[in-house]
């Protein structure tokens, strides 16, 4: 049972009443440990554990989260598991809508630590549905070539009405390189073409994300 929170309502009640976007990350991770230990709360454990997957550069291993005082084997291997759930949510067929940068970072988490630099599609139907994230290529450590032809390939297929692309930083810098913006603009006139308009293009690294919409609008504009 969830220890009280000193903070006010139970994440729990919470997220009852609000929904889980309105929790915390700590929130959400005291939820999935359901309690902590003798010596620390579970909501310093949350927030201890939340610290450390902020600000890791690779995916944890078991090894690593045992490393962090009174997060035991079981309670580790939950946390290793809903790691592994949220990078796989896209296997199923049942997509959700995404109207804004926030809402489709979370489904592109398994860019967030790939070693190489992949660039992904991102087709969206009516009311922004997401219709399928379509690897359009995989490159090097540092970089990967793109062709508008490869890129909305399945884009087309999928009878999308707009699209959004995204891809990886190894490095997990976020600043956008020239050759990020001569691609952007080169897929945002593609798509002016085909009439399948280039919505955003997000880069994404261990360290966030950055929206090329929302930073350098000058490359979405005609």
């Amino acid at each position: 049972m969830l220890e009280n929170s000193k903070f006010g309502p139970l994440p729990r009640e919470r997220l009852s009443k609000e929904g889980p976007e309105a929790l915390s990350t700590c929130e959400l991770l005291a939820l999935v440990l359901g309690r902590g230990t003798a010596q620390k709360n579970v909501f310093d454990l949350a927030k201890e554990l939340e610290e450390y997957l902020s600000s890791t550069t690779k995916k944890p291993s078991l090894s690593d989260l045992l490393e962090i005082g009174g997060l035991g084997g079981a309670k580790a291997s939950q946390i290793l598991a809903c790691l592994e759930l949220s990078s796989r949510f896209f296997l199923g067929n049942a997509m959700p809508s995404a109207s804004t940068p926030d809402e489709l970072v979370p489904h592109l988490s398994f860019l967030k630590y790939a070693r190489q630099e992949s660039f992904v599609a991102v087709p969206l139907g009516a009311n922004n549905g997401i219709l399928g994230i379509h690897q359009v290529t995989l490159g090097l450590a540092n970089r990967t070539q793109v062709h508008p032809r490869e890129a909305f390939a399945k884009v087309i297929e999928d009878r999308a009405v707009g699209v959004i692309f995204a891809h990886n930083h190894p490095s997990g810098a976020l600043e956008v390189s020239e050759e990020d913006k001569v691609v952007t603009r080169m897929l945002w006139e593609a798509g002016k073409i085909l009439e399948i308009p280039v919505l955003d293009h997000l880069i994404v690294s261990c360290r966030g994300y950055k929206s090329l919409k929302r930073d350098l609008p000058y490359l979405f504009d005609a």
